[in-house]
């Protein structure tokens, strides 16, 4: 099972492998290189090695790199360090460190990353957002912690009610600030940053400057030490980006067979009906699959990711809201089975793979009517894919997406995916996850050959020079997992 700080993850290139100084010679505490030793993390990553010496020392960071650059340990480091050493204690309601997350997956994720490293040091921390109850967020914050990583909606209700307070706040972070742009966070964002002392340490990470970032950074940050590691529109090296050409008959049955292949596979659309309807007939079409989408409920989020994670689903069908923020290991393709409309997106989005200096895939379905649109957005995203004009069976889809294609009977997909049960009361297996079922994809018993249904694909997958590897099952799987790259 991945480890809780698989979170941080980054996304690298070639040029990222590991050198430089080591946590230790940045100045991070023995007690937190120990924990990341435990967890197989040893070297820095760019924007670690970058940020660190600045930000332990106290001072104010503009941290610019794309999303997923390992940016987590870059500002959870700093802010665990620099409380251990604060001779500030911890009270009721006052937490004394602040990260903000434009999504609660963000933030359950910054949390998760934070929590083995805090308790090395015996600090608290806890998360804040929407979509569930705020009573056992109330409580913690009554009982005393020292770091809240919040979501800007649900904090400024709390203030509101009085039930925290953030006038000890000594370290304040803004994650993803672009995103919390685009999300229309910023007005909240000010309001929140206003009650934090001025004399606090501010740390600002975003992919962009634009959309009023920058005046972000000039109200909030004292002559910030500003390190920029790579930019928004940089392509991730060991990315491999295809654009399909096909019919719009075409496009089920080709998604079909890619998700089908070895490998974890995230699935873009542009509406959230749109991943609904995906999801339904993936699961019809006996590959595993859930929603990702802002009509879930937390429960309902939290329940589906962790399918995907965990590899009982094997395709995650998603709209926007999951191309920043939600960090799963071993993604080794991405769809966008619908374009997105504009180059920011794809490059947020296709940012899911080729992670921790692993390969990855990127395809882009595009019937005749989005072919002109797909060219003009690959163009200004700084990428040049390699077109193909395919149909089902073309051999392109066994080079995107190697090795043998399995699909599951009805009964080994309520094994995978049990019901969960709707508001209404009716159960539902459609894109949803429940909490049992046995982990990765065995074969169906309808199969001709006595392994499972399948169609036919090259064995092994694993492909030399920098193309998708697929190799190496996991023991109880039927889904291979990629290899390759550092543990992280």
């Amino acid at each position: 099972m991945a480890s809780r700080l698989d979170s941080s993850l980054p996304e690298t290139t070639d040029d990222d492998a590991p050198q430089g100084p080591s946590f230790a010679e940045l100045g991070v505490p023995t007690i937190l290189c120990d924990v990341l030793s435990k967890e197989g993390i040893t070297s820095p990553f760019p924007i670690q090695t970058a940020t660190l010496p600045d930000s332990l020392k106290g001072k104010d960071i503009l941290g610019r790199g794309r999303t997923g650059s390992g940016k987590t340990l870059a500002f959870a480091l700093p802010v665990l360090a620099r409380l251990s050493q604060s001779k500030q204690e911890r009270r009721a309601r006052h937490p004394r460190a602040l990260i903000l997350a434009p999504t609660r997956e963000l933030a359950l994720q910054i949390q998760a990353t934070l929590d083995p490293l805090a308790a090395s040091l015996n600090l608290r921390t806890m998360s804040i957002f929407g979509g569930v109850n705020q009573n056992p967020q109330v409580t913690k914050l009554r009982q005393g912690v020292d770091i809240v990583v919040a979501c800007p909606g649900r904090l400024e209700d709390l203030l509101q009610q009085k039930a925290v307070v953030l006038d000890s706040i000594e370290i304040t972070v803004l994650d993803e600030a672009d995103h919390m742009a685009d999300l229309g966070f910023l007005p909240p964002v000010k309001r929140i940053m206003d009650k934090t002392p001025k004399s606090g340490q501010r740390m600002l990470f975003s992919a962009t400057l634009d959309n009023g970032i920058d005046v972000l950074v000039k109200r909030y940050l004292t002559d910030p030490m500003t390190h920029s590691v790579d930019s928004s529109q940089s392509p991730v090296g060991t990315m491999e980006h295809h654009v399909l050409h096909l019919s719009t008959k075409d496009r089920m049955p080709i998604l079909v067979d890619l998700t089908s292949a070895p490998g974890k596979t995230i699935v873009f659309t542009r509406t959230k009906h749109r991943a609904k309807q995906l999801a339904k007939h993936l699961n019809d079409s006996g590959v595993p699959a859930v929603e990702m989408h802002g009509n879930l409920s937390q429960g309902a989020r939290v329940k589906n990711l962790s399918a995907f994670s965990e590899g009982r689903a094997v395709a995650l069908v998603a709209t926007d809201i999951a191309a920043r923020g939600i960090h799963v290991d071993d993604v080794s393709l991405v769809i966008h089975a619908d374009p997105p409309t504009e180059h920011k997106a794809y490059l947020h989005r296709s940012g899911r793979t080729a992670r921790a200096g692993n390969e990855g895939v990127v395809v882009t379905l595009a019937t005749e009517s989005e072919q002109r649109d797909v060219a003009s957005l690959t163009r200004k995203a700084g990428i040049k894919p390699q077109v193909t004009t395919a149909t089902p069976g073309h051999s392109i889809l066994n080079e995107l997406a190697p090795g043998e294609r399995t699909l599951l009977s009805k009964e080994e997909m309520l094994e995978a995916l049990p019901p969960v049960v709707t508001q209404g009361g009716s159960p539902r297996r459609t894109g949803g996850a429940g909490s049992t079922g046995r982990q990765g994809r065995r074969p169906s018993s309808k199969s001709t050959s006595g392994s499972g249904r399948t169609r036919g694909g090259a064995a092994g997958g694993s492909k030399q020079g920098g193309q998708r590897g697929r190799s190496g099952a996991s023991p109880g799987t039927g889904r291979s997992q990629r290899g390759g790259g550092r543990s992280r």
